[in-house]
């Protein structure tokens, strides 16, 4: 792999294969992993809250023998204390990687470029690799072979859909954008992910009606209308996604065995409703769960740990 996991477009088809391969391992007997990371050391630098992703890194690299350093972002103030290029090359003298959860991803881009040992993103306003990597994951345990089917993001164009539809096209699943006008993904990245969709077979569609959007889907996405540091459009975006919420009544436009996710966490009653994200078809505290394992997966293959 390439060193660094900025985003999905990082990876390939192999990538993808071995990542979620090497994490359904580990999960199903973490026996032979137990010492893979002994000796290494992990620094985490959020400058954003986190729940999930935190815990589940520093998990990862406790279960692999390894140690992990927490550092809110504030702490170091990359970019403003000293340059980012500066923080890169000293961190690349004392651990054996970097995860940042941050706003801007031209800072984890430019921390890569400085950074001699891989760099992971945890979460920028662009992307965010891991949560799309541990919702293919869950899909590949409760569906197996996810060629030909359809995952239906319905919400904001935003990180996580970014992320999703660069990764759908290396399963061989098709994607559909569902959102109102104006909230489309960066052109950018879906560009990059219709050449994927030409490339493997599969498509890219965008759309406005949530009902037709879901008619064919074998999983509903959702997220957040209002991402952190967008706050102050709350209201605003409240009412610009009126009619998008993942409900009962979407669900019923959806083949029965269409099931839902989330990348957490979840405004309830907004952007879905807890009948949904607790009821039977929900795989979000599963996927929750994968974090745990896709990351330790990307940690093993980007650290170059080797079975005990």
């Amino acid at each position: 792999m390439k060193k660094d996991l900025l985003t999905i477009g990082d990876i390939t088809k192999d990538d993808f294969d071995k990542l979620t391969g090497t994490a359904l391992t580990i999960k199903a007997d973490i026996s032979a992993y137990l010492r893979a990371l002994e000796g290494r050391t992990v620094v985490l630098i959020f400058d954003k809250p986190s729940l999930r992703t935190r815990v589940t890194f520093e998990v990862a690299m406790c279960q692999f023998g390894g140690k992990s350093i927490y550092m809110p972002g504030h702490d170091i103030s990359l970019g403003k204390r000293e340059s980012v290029a500066d923080g890169a090359r000293n961190l690349s003298r004392w651990v054996d990687a970097i995860v940042m959860r941050t706003f801007g991803h031209e800072i984890i881009e430019e921390l890569a470029r400085f950074a001699t040992i891989p760099v992971v993103n945890a979460l920028t306003d662009l992307s965010h690799p891991c949560q799309a990597l541990a919702c293919l994951m869950t899909l590949k345990e409760h569906g197996g072979d996810l060629s030909g089917k359809t995952l239906a993001f319905v919400g904001d164009g935003n990180n996580v859909a970014h992320s999703l539809m660069s990764a759908c096209p290396l399963a061989g699943m098709n994607f559909v954008m569902c959102c109102p006008a104006g909230y489309e993904p960066d052109e950018a990245i879906v560009s990059i992910a219709q050449k994927r969709a030409t490339e493997f077979g599969t498509s890219y569609t965008l759309m406005r009606d949530p009902n037709e959007a879901v008619a064919h889907a074998d999983l509903i996405y959702t997220d957040v209308w209002a991402s952190m540091g967008q706050e102050a459009e709350t209201e605003k975006r409240a009412r610009d996604f009126a009619g998008f919420q993942v409900n009962s009544t979407l669900l019923s436009h959806a083949p029965d065995t269409c099931l839902v996710s989330h990348c957490l966490p979840a405004h309830r009653e907004e952007e879905i409703t807890s009948d949904v994200l607790d009821g039977p078809r929900s795989i979000a505290f599963d996927e929750a769960e994968n974090r745990l394992h896709v990351q330790k997966a990307v940690l093993y293959e980007l650290i170059g740990g080797r079975k005990s």
